[in-house]
């Protein structure tokens, strides 16, 4: 018997909570949109946005800015990434990643991932001894966390400086400490499909002063960088003030406003996340064509969104799976298309960098399936979509994949 259709929406997020709302609302009756545009003795959202993250996160420092993209950019920019550097990253992520390697003038080098989707960390000590690069835009990939204490001790070892793309780790920790505190630099994004959702921007946090100061004046602080909520002493801007040019990547008052809220609701929001994803990954798990990444003891992840691969898998059944879970309503992304399509390219599709062999990530994504798990899912939901799966994949003749 046929499963039924499913109706959910995809990419129906929660809504704003209703004291975002309300701040939002009282920024758009006060006229002050900009960061900078206060009176005396006011604070401003996107200053106490600022600090408000930087408790949460545990980190000395943060600054709100535009775009997760921007934090990116301007982390490299701000920890001295220059023209011609190779930059280390990920084969397997989006392509904001790699784009804003090339957005500073560096070189991508990308690293092989394992079939549990994570850094090989084998590969990047390799690549890290055989290209010299010193930094590492490290990409917590669709929410999967590498084993970070070896990876650290490696960077250490090889003098690389790690900056951590932490979009889809908001809220994910390893052996009890936050994604985006290990390395020089976090970078978290707020569009809409993240963990937070203001439709666009971006946080960007450190315990580095010198760094913070540069990468304050780089998002277009004016001089006015005695405004942040969470920034330096005044001494740390002496050369930054003056060395960095303006790249006008701030946050306004209004998105902020937005996110403020959304702080308090992370912890709890990390928990729902996690029961949809293991709902559903306990149940795909009982067919014999489908893998899960196995994540290890000392991840605490945010399963907003649910991996899994089919090895051995051929393109033509690849696409007949795709389109038979679409036509039964559930919408999955495939890694292993020759063509990007939306949110999902490979880096085959960057021909803005040179291309790279990478045999490893290749036999991955080839078989590699992606989905949005949004809180507006219940778990009666994530049942279906999980039935829908596994006969979608015994119609594509799956079942003897593996």
């Amino acid at each position: 018997m046929p499963s039924p259709r499913f109706r959910g929406s995809f990419t129906q997020q929660a809504p704003i909570p209703e004291a975002g709302i309300a701040a939002a609302v009282a920024v758009m009756r006060s006229g002050r949109l900009h960061r900078y545009n206060t009176g005396p003795g006011e604070v401003s959202e996107a200053a106490a946005l600022e600090q408000d993250f930087a408790a949460w996160q545990g980190a000395r420092y943060c600054l709100a800015l535009a775009s997760g993209g921007q934090a990116m950019q301007i982390a490299m920019r701000a920890a001295r990434v220059g023209p011609g550097d190779t930059v280390l990253t990920n084969a397997f992520t989006l392509a904001p990643v790699p784009g804003a390697i090339a957005a500073v003038g560096a070189r991508p080098a990308l690293v092989e991932i394992t079939p549990d989707l994570v850094l090989d960390l084998d590969d990047f000590d390799a690549k890290a001894r055989a290209t010299g690069a010193r930094f590492l835009l490290l990409s917590h990939m669709r929410g999967h966390l590498c084993d970070m204490d070896r990876l650290m001790a490696i960077a250490a070892a090889r003098g690389v400086t790690v900056i951590e793309d932490c979009a889809h780790t908001m809220g994910a920790a390893w052996a009890g400490r936050r994604s985006g505190g290990f390395g020089l630099a976090g970078c978290f994004s707020t569009q809409t499909y993240k963990h937070m959702n203001s439709g666009e921007g971006g946080l960007l946090t450190s315990d580095d002063a010198g760094f913070m100061a540069r990468a304050t004046i780089l998002s277009g602080s004016y001089m006015l960088h005695d405004r942040h909520g969470a920034g330096p002493e005044a001494a740390a801007f002496a050369d930054a003030r003056l060395d960095m040019p303006n790249l006008s990547a701030r946050m306004d008052n209004l998105r902020a406003a937005l996110l403020r809220p959304q702080i308090g609701e992370l912890d709890a929001n990390v928990v729902r996340w996690n029961a949809r994803h293991d709902r559903l990954a306990d149940r795909l798990r009982g067919h014999p064509a489908i893998r899960l990444p196995v994540r290890p003891p000392q991840e605490r992840y945010v399963g907003s969104s649910i991996q899994f691969t089919v090895p051995g898998i051929v393109p033509d059944k690849a696409a007949a799976f795709v389109a038979q879970a679409a036509a039964e309503g559930v919408e999955l992304k495939w890694f292993g298309a020759a063509e990007p399509a939306g949110f999902t390219s490979s880096h085959r599709s960057w021909r803005y960098m040179e291309p790279q062999a990478l045999p490893k990530t290749d036999a991955v994504l080839a078989g590699l399936f992606d989905m949005r798990l949004p809180l507006t899912f219940d778990l009666a939901d994530c049942d279906m979509i999980a039935e829908i799966i596994a006969d979608a994949a015994t119609e594509a003749g799956l079942a003897a994949a593996e």
